[in-house]
């Protein structure tokens, strides 16, 4: 954001870190980097030399102000947006260079240009041994990040925070895309802007950190925080150094609220009494919009929005178990043609139905569409809770069949799932006529007549018929969670231990249009 250039000493900006990928020594990067731009030792200080905690970093750099938003991952950056947050100018992807575009890189992009802002890419560790940015170039080019050498639009930049490599021309870049996109911010009026995190500190109260977009925070100031209200008590800045006031991209530290509020809310400076009426008012608000169940976009449903005029496209994400697959389910699905509705597809890739995938299937009020996969347990409980719907299926022409009747409101009675339990293969044991699954009831319950499905990593590997159910050396009806089972699938003998057992039953009900 551009301030007064006389009295803050030039512009400020503020960027986003966008981490594209998991593991311990991948996601030391994007706080690497901020240490080398800041020649200080944050990623040092970190558990396990971890992000832990989303934090806002500024720097100065040729008479400008830059903000770094450094964040645990593409998760937060999921999060902040489904609460409606439009915190950041530029979002900075990092890659390693000696690593290549993986599928979280994939995801990330998906969310930064869901998020809507403008993507930058730092190409990192250019110093290791078989580093390759043209290969980097390459694979982001398959994901519509064209680098502007090669004829497109996205500026990427060869670095190495730990050589401090490129980083001037790293910043060069930022400060050239924040000026193409004409960022205006004014000083000289009342403060607001996002908190980016918020806790309750025992000693201190209730804590929030938030960046200021416009205008200039004083201490003493009447404050509006999404739920909460208070007066900035105290103001710190990111080194924990006191503050009188935060001009515009400044991060800052707030004490003086009467409760937490959530990240991602937005912050406005007015009237305490205002202040306080109006945080009551969305409190009770809240509190009746939790009590009603507000429908989600279903499979069910779709017609019946569309008939209303609420739906002019259909978001959906895709997880299968093969890229084959997910190119199958893709070409398919957008060949479908409607004069009432799009289909887009918000996201696809292979693996596992994770929480990052509900999340941003919440946000977009997307439909989640799985082949060959299962959702893990907590991608199901976040699921059931915000009114997602996953729909599983083994057929494409299933799913390509389902998703047309929806679209006419033609659904035929169809076969339910119901869903009984799970169980965890803890030992394998080999018999000339079987392979018998020693496993443990997780949750729900295993019967004699169920259908099972054997899950690998996410993948569904096998469904069929159990063969046998034992209790020690009897033959049982059914196996309650928390006990131990002997289990062995009829027809099948590639059993591993930690494979997933999960068992169900169909049933047939017609379909409802809601």
């Amino acid at each position: 954001m551009k301030t007064n250039e006389i009295q803050f000493g030039g512009k400020s900006y503020v960027c986003r870190i966008v981490e594209a990928n998991d593991g311990e020594e991948l996601l030391i990067a994007p706080t690497t980097l901020l240490d080398a731009l800041r020649q200080t030792n944050v990623a040092m200080h970190e558990a396990g030399g971890i992000t832990q905690r989303i934090g806002a970093y500024q720097i100065r750099y040729k008479g400008h102000k830059i903000t770094f938003l450094d964040t645990p991952g593409h998760e937060a950056f999921t999060a902040m947006r489904s609460r409606g947050a439009q915190i950041t100018d530029i979002a900075v992807l990092i890659v390693a260079a000696d690593d290549g575009v993986m599928p979280q890189t994939i995801e990330a992009i998906h969310h930064a240009k869901n998020a809507g802002v403008p993507i930058m890419v730092a190409i990192n560790k250019i110093d290791k041994p078989g580093a390759n940015p043209d290969r980097i170039k390459e694979e982001l080019s398959k994901e519509g990040l064209l680098a502007e050498d090669w004829g497109g639009d996205v500026i990427m930049t060869p670095i190495s925070a730990k050589k401090k490599i490129g980083l001037d021309d790293l910043l060069e870049n930022i400060l050239l895309v924040a000026e193409m996109q004409e960022l205006k911010a004014n000083p000289n009026r009342e403060a607001y802007g996002v908190v980016v995190e918020a806790q309750l500190d025992k000693g201190r109260g209730p804590v929030m950190s938030v960046l200021v977009q416009n205008g200039t925070l004083h201490v003493g100031d009447g404050i509006l925080a999404g739920k909460s209200w208070g007066r900035v008590r105290a103001m710190t800045n990111e080194n924990g150094r006191k503050l009188k006031n935060a001009e515009p991209s400044a991060p800052a530290e707030i004490l003086g609220m009467d409760s937490v509020p959530e990240a991602g809310d937005h912050f406005y400076v007015m009237d305490e009494k205002k202040a306080r009426a109006i945080a009551e008012l969305r409190a009770s608000r809240a509190k009746e919009e939790e009590q009603r169940n507000v429908q989600k976009v279903t499979l069910d449903n779709i017609f019946e929005k569309i008939k209303e005029g609420e739906m002019k496209e259909l978001d959906i994400i895709i997880k299968a178990d093969v890229q084959g697959s997910v190119e199958a389910l893709v070409q398919s699905l957008q060949g479908i043609k409607s004069e009432e509705v799009r289909i887009s597809i918000v996201h696809s890739a292979v693996g596992a139905i994770n929480e990052s995938d509900v999340m941003l299937a919440s946000a977009s009020h997307a439909l989640i569409i799985g082949f060959n996969v299962r959702p893990d347990a907590n991608a199901r409980a976040m699921a059931e809770k915000d009114g997602v719907d996953i729909r599983l299926y083994r057929v494409i022409y299933d799913c390509i069949d389902d998703v047309k009747a929806a679209m006419a409101g033609m659904l035929s009675p169809t076969i339910r799932e119901v869903l009984l339990g799970h169980a965890e293969v803890r030992q394998v044991i080999h018999t000339p006529k079987v392979i018998v699954a020693g496993s443990y009831v997780q949750d729900g319950k295993i019967t004699s007549n169920c259908q099972l499905r054997l899950i690998r990593d996410g993948i569904v590997i096998h469904e069929g018929k159990i063969n046998s159910l034992r209790r020690f050396k009897d033959d049982v009806k059914e196996v309650a969670a928390g006990f131990e089972c002997g289990i062995s699938i009829d027809s099948y003998r590639d059993v591993k231990e930690g494979d997933q057992l999960e068992a169900f039953e169909l049933k047939e009900e017609a379909a409802e249009l809601k």
